[in-house]
Protein backbone atom coordinates (compact mmCIF):
# COMPACT_ATOMS: atom_id res chain seq x y z
CA UNK A 1 0.00 0.00 0.00
CA UNK A 2 1.50 3.25 -0.93
CA UNK A 3 2.31 5.75 2.52
CA UNK A 4 2.72 9.34 2.14
CA UNK A 5 4.00 11.98 4.26
CA UNK A 6 3.64 15.54 5.26
CA UNK A 7 6.63 18.05 6.16
CA UNK A 8 6.27 20.97 8.95
CA UNK A 9 5.61 24.25 7.39
CA UNK A 10 3.62 26.66 9.28
CA UNK A 11 -0.06 25.44 8.29
CA UNK A 12 0.49 22.25 9.87
CA UNK A 13 -1.05 22.58 12.79
CA UNK A 14 -3.76 23.86 11.33
CA UNK A 15 -4.39 21.25 9.07
CA UNK A 16 -3.71 18.70 11.44
CA UNK A 17 -6.86 20.10 13.82
CA UNK A 18 -9.88 18.97 12.09
CA UNK A 19 -8.10 15.50 11.91
CA UNK A 20 -6.94 14.85 15.45
CA UNK A 21 -10.78 16.07 16.69
CA UNK A 22 -12.71 14.21 14.00
CA UNK A 23 -14.03 11.34 16.71
CA UNK A 24 -16.03 14.21 18.62
CA UNK A 25 -19.22 13.27 18.69
CA UNK A 26 -21.75 14.58 16.10
CA UNK A 27 -25.13 15.90 15.57
CA UNK A 28 -26.61 12.63 14.68
CA UNK A 29 -24.75 10.72 17.76
CA UNK A 30 -26.08 13.76 20.16
CA UNK A 31 -29.41 13.12 18.98
CA UNK A 32 -29.30 9.15 19.27
CA UNK A 33 -27.99 9.08 22.55
CA UNK A 34 -30.24 11.64 23.94
CA UNK A 35 -32.82 9.56 22.44
CA UNK A 36 -32.01 6.10 24.09
CA UNK A 37 -31.11 7.85 27.76
CA UNK A 38 -34.72 9.17 27.86
CA UNK A 39 -35.95 6.09 26.62
CA UNK A 40 -34.46 4.35 29.54
CA UNK A 41 -34.79 6.90 32.02
CA UNK A 42 -38.93 6.50 31.22
CA UNK A 43 -38.53 2.70 30.54
CA UNK A 44 -36.03 1.03 32.57
CA UNK A 45 -35.39 -2.62 32.09
CA UNK A 46 -38.38 -3.12 29.26
CA UNK A 47 -36.13 -0.23 27.46
CA UNK A 48 -32.98 -1.96 28.29
CA UNK A 49 -33.72 -5.11 26.47
CA UNK A 50 -36.04 -3.53 23.84
CA UNK A 51 -32.09 -1.41 22.94
CA UNK A 52 -29.96 -4.63 23.70
CA UNK A 53 -32.27 -6.35 21.26
CA UNK A 54 -31.69 -3.79 18.49
CA UNK A 55 -28.02 -2.84 19.00
CA UNK A 56 -26.86 -6.55 20.24
CA UNK A 57 -29.09 -8.65 18.27
CA UNK A 58 -30.09 -10.66 21.45
CA UNK A 59 -32.93 -11.25 23.23
CA UNK A 60 -32.18 -11.50 27.06
CA UNK A 61 -34.59 -12.56 29.66
CA UNK A 62 -34.82 -11.06 33.52
CA UNK A 63 -32.90 -13.85 34.54
CA UNK A 64 -30.67 -13.40 32.04
CA UNK A 65 -29.64 -10.05 32.10
CA UNK A 66 -27.39 -10.45 35.14
CA UNK A 67 -24.35 -12.80 34.67
CA UNK A 68 -24.92 -15.57 37.06
CA UNK A 69 -22.22 -17.54 39.21
CA UNK A 70 -22.48 -20.23 37.36
CA UNK A 71 -21.20 -17.92 34.17
CA UNK A 72 -18.05 -16.56 36.47
CA UNK A 73 -17.01 -19.93 37.85
CA UNK A 74 -17.09 -21.04 34.43
CA UNK A 75 -14.97 -18.46 33.07
CA UNK A 76 -12.66 -18.76 35.92
CA UNK A 77 -12.09 -22.12 35.03
CA UNK A 78 -11.04 -21.49 31.28
CA UNK A 79 -8.05 -18.96 32.20
CA UNK A 80 -5.23 -21.55 31.90
CA UNK A 81 -2.42 -21.53 34.22
CA UNK A 82 0.00 -19.16 31.83
CA UNK A 83 -3.38 -16.30 31.45
CA UNK A 84 -3.60 -16.69 35.69
CA UNK A 85 -0.38 -15.79 35.64
CA UNK A 86 -0.31 -13.20 33.31
CA UNK A 87 -3.30 -11.90 35.61
CA UNK A 88 -1.26 -12.16 38.39
CA UNK A 89 1.53 -9.93 37.04
CA UNK A 90 -0.49 -7.35 35.79
CA UNK A 91 -2.53 -7.41 39.12
CA UNK A 92 0.65 -6.91 41.38
CA UNK A 93 1.91 -4.07 39.48
CA UNK A 94 -1.27 -2.43 39.08
CA UNK A 95 -1.87 -2.71 42.60
CA UNK A 96 1.57 -1.07 43.37
CA UNK A 97 1.33 1.60 41.32
CA UNK A 98 -1.85 2.75 42.45
CA UNK A 99 -1.23 2.45 45.92
CA UNK A 100 1.91 4.47 45.84
CA UNK A 101 -0.40 7.57 44.54
CA UNK A 102 -2.92 6.52 47.39
CA UNK A 103 -3.88 10.52 48.81
CA UNK A 104 -4.04 10.30 52.65
CA UNK A 105 -5.61 12.71 55.12
CA UNK A 106 -3.56 15.60 56.33
CA UNK A 107 -4.36 18.21 59.20
CA UNK A 108 -2.43 21.66 59.39
CA UNK A 109 -2.82 24.88 61.04
CA UNK A 110 -3.38 28.06 58.95
CA UNK A 111 -2.77 32.15 59.81
CA UNK A 112 -5.36 31.97 62.05
CA UNK A 113 -4.36 29.09 64.62
CA UNK A 114 -7.61 26.87 63.29
CA UNK A 115 -7.02 23.86 62.63
CA UNK A 116 -7.63 22.75 58.70
CA UNK A 117 -7.10 19.63 56.45
CA UNK A 118 -8.76 17.08 53.95
CA UNK A 119 -9.76 13.89 54.37
CA UNK A 120 -10.61 11.51 51.63
CA UNK A 121 -13.66 8.77 51.09
CA UNK A 122 -14.46 6.28 48.76
CA UNK A 123 -16.77 6.63 46.26
CA UNK A 124 -20.00 4.65 48.01
CA UNK A 125 -21.04 2.82 44.53
CA UNK A 126 -19.18 2.61 40.82
CA UNK A 127 -19.80 1.56 37.77
CA UNK A 128 -17.34 -0.18 35.27
CA UNK A 129 -18.03 0.02 31.40
CA UNK A 130 -15.93 -2.91 29.75
CA UNK A 131 -15.82 -3.08 26.04
CA UNK A 132 -16.94 -6.54 24.46
CA UNK A 133 -17.21 -7.86 21.10
CA UNK A 134 -14.75 -8.99 18.62
CA UNK A 135 -11.81 -7.86 20.97
CA UNK A 136 -12.65 -7.91 24.82
CA UNK A 137 -10.45 -5.98 26.48
CA UNK A 138 -9.84 -8.35 29.70
CA UNK A 139 -7.12 -5.72 30.54
CA UNK A 140 -9.42 -3.06 31.04
CA UNK A 141 -10.86 -5.38 34.23
CA UNK A 142 -8.09 -4.93 35.52
CA UNK A 143 -7.14 -1.40 34.72
CA UNK A 144 -10.16 -0.19 36.28
CA UNK A 145 -11.35 -2.78 38.92
CA UNK A 146 -8.36 -3.18 40.90
CA UNK A 147 -7.81 0.82 40.92
CA UNK A 148 -11.63 0.82 42.38
CA UNK A 149 -10.69 -1.89 45.06
CA UNK A 150 -7.33 -0.37 46.02
CA UNK A 151 -9.52 3.38 46.68
CA UNK A 152 -11.68 0.66 48.74
CA UNK A 153 -15.15 1.25 47.26
CA UNK A 154 -17.99 -1.07 48.44
CA UNK A 155 -20.02 -1.89 45.33
CA UNK A 156 -18.52 -2.10 42.34
CA UNK A 157 -21.30 -3.00 39.33
CA UNK A 158 -19.74 -4.11 35.55
CA UNK A 159 -21.39 -3.47 32.44
CA UNK A 160 -20.19 -5.09 29.33
CA UNK A 161 -22.24 -6.00 25.76
CA UNK A 162 -22.88 -9.24 24.82
CA UNK A 163 -22.52 -11.26 21.78
CA UNK A 164 -25.62 -12.34 19.42
CA UNK A 165 -25.74 -15.79 21.54
CA UNK A 166 -26.63 -13.80 24.80
CA UNK A 167 -22.79 -14.48 26.01
CA UNK A 168 -19.92 -12.62 27.61
CA UNK A 169 -15.91 -13.51 26.67
CA UNK A 170 -15.48 -16.06 29.30
CA UNK A 171 -11.78 -15.15 29.86
CA UNK A 172 -13.34 -11.62 30.34
CA UNK A 173 -15.60 -13.09 32.94
CA UNK A 174 -12.69 -15.18 34.09
CA UNK A 175 -10.97 -11.30 34.81
CA UNK A 176 -13.89 -10.80 36.85
CA UNK A 177 -13.93 -13.80 39.07
CA UNK A 178 -10.38 -14.09 39.33
CA UNK A 179 -10.83 -10.09 41.13
CA UNK A 180 -13.87 -10.84 43.11
CA UNK A 181 -16.26 -9.09 41.35
CA UNK A 182 -20.10 -10.84 40.99
CA UNK A 183 -21.88 -8.02 39.56
CA UNK A 184 -22.01 -7.94 36.23
CA UNK A 185 -24.60 -7.21 33.60
CA UNK A 186 -25.14 -8.18 29.91
CA UNK A 187 -25.77 -4.67 28.34
CA UNK A 188 -23.68 -2.27 26.16
CA UNK A 189 -23.81 1.03 24.95
CA UNK A 190 -25.42 4.45 25.35
CA UNK A 191 -28.45 1.88 26.80
CA UNK A 192 -25.85 0.55 29.59
CA UNK A 193 -25.11 3.79 31.07
CA UNK A 194 -28.67 5.04 31.04
CA UNK A 195 -29.06 1.95 33.11
CA UNK A 196 -25.91 2.62 35.26
CA UNK A 197 -27.05 6.59 35.75
CA UNK A 198 -30.76 6.06 35.90
CA UNK A 199 -31.16 2.77 37.34
CA UNK A 200 -33.75 0.24 36.58
CA UNK A 201 -35.58 -2.19 38.86
CA UNK A 202 -32.55 -5.00 38.22
CA UNK A 203 -29.15 -2.32 37.73
CA UNK A 204 -29.53 -0.04 40.66
CA UNK A 205 -28.05 3.06 40.19
CA UNK A 206 -24.07 4.60 40.16
CA UNK A 207 -22.82 7.39 42.00
CA UNK A 208 -19.71 7.58 38.89
CA UNK A 209 -19.50 6.07 35.79
CA UNK A 210 -15.98 4.77 34.66
CA UNK A 211 -14.06 2.93 31.69
CA UNK A 212 -13.60 3.15 27.97
CA UNK A 213 -15.92 3.17 24.95
CA UNK A 214 -17.32 4.07 21.66
CA UNK A 215 -18.52 7.40 20.39
CA UNK A 216 -22.41 6.54 21.82
CA UNK A 217 -20.63 5.41 24.82
CA UNK A 218 -18.96 8.71 25.20
CA UNK A 219 -21.62 11.21 24.72
CA UNK A 220 -23.85 9.32 27.10
CA UNK A 221 -21.57 9.55 29.97
CA UNK A 222 -21.21 13.15 28.91
CA UNK A 223 -25.08 13.77 28.91
CA UNK A 224 -25.80 11.51 32.16
CA UNK A 225 -22.44 13.82 34.36
CA UNK A 226 -24.48 16.33 36.72
CA UNK A 227 -26.80 13.05 37.68
CA UNK A 228 -24.12 10.69 38.15
CA UNK A 229 -20.08 11.48 37.89
CA UNK A 230 -17.94 10.17 35.15
CA UNK A 231 -13.88 9.85 34.72
CA UNK A 232 -13.16 10.89 31.41
CA UNK A 233 -14.24 10.46 27.60
CA UNK A 234 -11.90 7.73 26.60
CA UNK A 235 -12.81 7.21 22.84
CA UNK A 236 -11.10 5.23 20.03
CA UNK A 237 -7.13 4.43 20.70
CA UNK A 238 -4.55 6.89 19.79
CA UNK A 239 -0.89 6.57 19.12
CA UNK A 240 1.77 8.91 18.62
CA UNK A 241 5.37 7.76 17.59
CA UNK A 242 8.36 10.22 17.29
CA UNK A 243 11.37 8.38 16.37
CA UNK A 244 15.03 10.24 15.35
CA UNK A 245 17.90 8.42 13.68
CA UNK A 246 18.60 5.80 16.48
CA UNK A 247 14.91 4.35 16.15
CA UNK A 248 14.64 0.86 14.86
CA UNK A 249 12.10 0.59 11.86
CA UNK A 250 10.73 -2.53 12.67
CA UNK A 251 9.73 -1.15 16.41
CA UNK A 252 8.74 1.77 15.16
CA UNK A 253 6.27 -0.47 12.51
CA UNK A 254 5.33 -2.86 15.32
CA UNK A 255 4.13 0.34 17.54
CA UNK A 256 2.03 1.90 14.80
CA UNK A 257 0.22 -1.58 13.76
CA UNK A 258 -0.36 -2.35 17.29
CA UNK A 259 -2.59 0.97 18.00
CA UNK A 260 -4.14 0.38 14.53
CA UNK A 261 -5.49 -3.43 15.13
CA UNK A 262 -8.01 -2.23 17.92
CA UNK A 263 -10.74 -2.20 15.78
CA UNK A 264 -13.09 0.37 15.78
CA UNK A 265 -12.02 1.99 12.32
CA UNK A 266 -11.49 5.64 14.07
CA UNK A 267 -8.03 4.71 15.73
CA UNK A 268 -5.31 7.42 15.19
CA UNK A 269 -1.86 6.87 14.20
CA UNK A 270 0.89 9.73 13.98
CA UNK A 271 4.22 8.77 13.04
CA UNK A 272 6.63 11.69 13.42
CA UNK A 273 10.05 11.53 12.18
CA UNK A 274 13.50 13.25 11.71
CA UNK A 275 14.88 11.28 8.94
CA UNK A 276 13.14 11.19 5.34
CA UNK A 277 15.11 7.47 5.13
CA UNK A 278 12.81 6.62 8.45
CA UNK A 279 9.49 6.74 6.76
CA UNK A 280 10.59 4.80 3.62
CA UNK A 281 12.13 1.78 5.67
CA UNK A 282 9.52 2.21 8.17
CA UNK A 283 6.80 1.92 5.69
CA UNK A 284 8.18 -1.54 4.12
CA UNK A 285 8.60 -2.74 7.54
CA UNK A 286 4.51 -2.35 8.80
CA UNK A 287 4.04 -4.01 5.13
CA UNK A 288 5.92 -6.92 6.48
CA UNK A 289 4.29 -7.25 9.51
CA UNK A 290 1.03 -6.52 8.63
CA UNK A 291 0.11 -9.34 6.66
CA UNK A 292 1.28 -11.76 8.99
CA UNK A 293 -1.82 -10.25 11.81
CA UNK A 294 -4.66 -11.63 11.98
CA UNK A 295 -6.48 -8.10 12.00
CA UNK A 296 -4.51 -6.93 8.90
CA UNK A 297 -7.83 -5.84 7.04
CA UNK A 298 -8.70 -3.67 9.67
CA UNK A 299 -5.44 -2.35 10.25
CA UNK A 300 -4.95 -1.74 6.40
CA UNK A 301 -8.18 0.05 6.03
CA UNK A 302 -7.45 2.17 9.18
CA UNK A 303 -4.14 3.21 7.96
CA UNK A 304 -5.94 4.70 4.87
CA UNK A 305 -8.00 6.95 7.12
CA UNK A 306 -6.16 7.40 10.43
CA UNK A 307 -2.41 7.80 9.53
CA UNK A 308 -0.12 10.67 9.51
CA UNK A 309 3.43 10.63 9.06
CA UNK A 310 5.32 14.09 9.62
CA UNK A 311 8.96 14.26 8.70
CA UNK A 312 9.72 17.44 11.79
CA UNK A 313 13.78 17.91 12.13
CA UNK A 314 13.79 20.32 14.32
CA UNK A 315 12.93 19.16 18.16
CA UNK A 316 11.01 22.20 18.85
CA UNK A 317 8.49 21.79 15.95
CA UNK A 318 8.12 18.09 17.18
CA UNK A 319 7.28 19.44 20.94
CA UNK A 320 5.04 22.02 19.75
CA UNK A 321 3.34 19.04 16.97
CA UNK A 322 2.99 16.97 19.96
CA UNK A 323 2.01 19.37 22.08
CA UNK A 324 -0.92 20.09 20.28
CA UNK A 325 -2.00 16.64 19.26
CA UNK A 326 -2.06 15.64 23.16
CA UNK A 327 -1.72 12.55 22.10
CA UNK A 328 -3.28 9.35 24.13
CA UNK A 329 -0.12 7.42 23.92
CA UNK A 330 3.19 8.52 23.17
CA UNK A 331 6.58 6.42 22.02
CA UNK A 332 9.42 8.40 22.08
CA UNK A 333 11.83 6.39 20.32
CA UNK A 334 14.60 8.50 20.29
CA UNK A 335 18.19 9.00 21.74
CA UNK A 336 19.01 9.70 25.48
CA UNK A 337 19.85 13.16 25.02
CA UNK A 338 16.58 13.80 22.54
CA UNK A 339 14.37 11.89 25.09
CA UNK A 340 14.92 14.16 28.14
CA UNK A 341 14.79 17.13 26.36
CA UNK A 342 11.22 15.57 25.14
CA UNK A 343 10.13 14.48 28.53
CA UNK A 344 10.82 17.88 29.84
CA UNK A 345 8.39 20.25 27.63
CA UNK A 346 5.69 17.74 25.90
CA UNK A 347 3.44 18.09 28.36
CA UNK A 348 0.14 17.09 26.90
CA UNK A 349 0.09 12.92 26.30
CA UNK A 350 -1.77 10.56 28.39
CA UNK A 351 1.17 8.01 28.54
CA UNK A 352 4.74 8.88 28.01
CA UNK A 353 6.55 5.56 26.69
CA UNK A 354 10.23 6.33 27.15
CA UNK A 355 13.09 4.75 24.81
CA UNK A 356 13.01 1.94 22.04
CA UNK A 357 12.37 -0.70 23.93
CA UNK A 358 8.94 0.60 25.84
CA UNK A 359 6.05 -0.18 23.65
CA UNK A 360 2.85 1.03 24.23
CA UNK A 361 1.40 -2.79 24.90
CA UNK A 362 3.14 -2.70 28.09
CA UNK A 363 1.09 0.11 29.26
CA UNK A 364 -1.58 -1.86 28.08
CA UNK A 365 -1.33 -5.17 29.62
CA UNK A 366 0.82 -5.20 32.49
CA UNK A 367 3.07 -2.16 33.32
CA UNK A 368 1.29 -1.10 36.40
CA UNK A 369 -0.91 2.80 35.01
CA UNK A 370 -4.34 2.54 33.77
CA UNK A 371 -4.21 2.49 30.19
CA UNK A 372 -7.67 4.01 30.27
CA UNK A 373 -6.55 7.59 28.76
CA UNK A 374 -7.98 10.66 27.74
CA UNK A 375 -8.35 10.40 23.62
CA UNK A 376 -9.42 13.37 20.93
CA UNK A 377 -6.94 15.96 22.51
CA UNK A 378 -8.48 16.04 25.95
CA UNK A 379 -4.94 14.95 27.56
CA UNK A 380 -4.22 19.03 26.75
CA UNK A 381 -6.95 19.32 30.47
CA UNK A 382 -7.17 15.74 32.18
CA UNK A 383 -5.07 12.98 32.98
CA UNK A 384 -5.37 9.25 32.59
CA UNK A 385 -7.33 7.00 35.15
CA UNK A 386 -5.58 7.15 38.70
CA UNK A 387 -7.07 6.13 41.99
CA UNK A 388 -8.31 9.81 42.84
CA UNK A 389 -10.73 9.04 40.99
CA UNK A 390 -12.79 6.66 42.65
CA UNK A 391 -12.45 9.00 46.03
CA UNK A 392 -13.95 11.87 47.13
CA UNK A 393 -12.49 14.83 48.92
CA UNK A 394 -13.83 16.70 52.18
CA UNK A 395 -12.01 19.39 53.48
CA UNK A 396 -12.09 19.81 57.08
CA UNK A 397 -11.83 23.36 59.19
CA UNK A 398 -11.88 23.90 63.11
CA UNK A 399 -11.70 27.09 64.65
CA UNK A 400 -11.77 28.01 68.45
CA UNK A 401 -12.62 31.49 70.22
CA UNK A 402 -8.98 32.36 70.16
CA UNK A 403 -8.86 31.66 66.29
CA UNK A 404 -11.80 33.38 64.93
CA UNK A 405 -11.20 36.46 67.05
CA UNK A 406 -7.87 36.33 64.83
CA UNK A 407 -10.19 36.11 61.91
CA UNK A 408 -12.50 38.78 62.77
CA UNK A 409 -11.04 41.89 60.99
CA UNK A 410 -10.77 40.21 57.79
CA UNK A 411 -14.05 38.36 57.68
CA UNK A 412 -15.14 41.65 58.34
CA UNK A 413 -13.48 43.09 55.43
CA UNK A 414 -14.91 40.60 53.23
CA UNK A 415 -18.04 41.01 54.34
CA UNK A 416 -18.40 44.73 54.03
CA UNK A 417 -16.97 44.13 50.11
CA UNK A 418 -19.50 41.81 49.13
CA UNK A 419 -22.32 43.50 51.27
CA UNK A 420 -23.46 40.10 53.05
CA UNK A 421 -23.48 42.03 56.40
CA UNK A 422 -25.16 38.31 58.00
CA UNK A 423 -21.83 37.02 57.07
CA UNK A 424 -19.55 39.03 59.24
CA UNK A 425 -22.23 38.50 62.13
CA UNK A 426 -22.25 35.23 62.20
CA UNK A 427 -18.35 35.78 63.32
CA UNK A 428 -19.22 38.37 65.32
CA UNK A 429 -20.93 36.91 67.14
CA UNK A 430 -18.77 34.28 68.50
CA UNK A 431 -16.07 36.76 69.45
CA UNK A 432 -18.31 37.99 72.62
CA UNK A 433 -18.11 36.13 75.76
CA UNK A 434 -20.44 32.99 75.96
CA UNK A 435 -23.99 33.63 77.86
Amino acid sequence: MPYSFLEYDSSLISDLKTFASSTASNKDIITTVSSILEEIRAGGDKAVFEKTKLYDHVSLTTAQLKVSTDELSSGFASLSDEELKALNDAQNNIFDFHQQSFPHDWTGTNSHGAEFGEKYYPIKRVGLYIPGGNVPLVSTVLMTVILAQVAKVPEIAVVTPPAADGTISPKLLGALQYLGINEVYKVGGAQAIGALAYGTNLIPSVDKIFGPGNAYVNEAKRQVFGTVGVDLLPGPSEVMVIADETANPEFVAAALLAQAEHGSGKEKVYFLFTEKYLFQQTMKELDVQAQKLSHKHSIVSLLKSGFKAVLVSDLDQIIEVANFIAPEHLELQVSENHLEILVENITTAGALLLGHFTATALGDFIAGPSHVLPTGRSSRFSSGLRVHDFLRRSSIIKYDQKAVIKAEEHISSFAKMERLDGHGASVNIRTKPCR
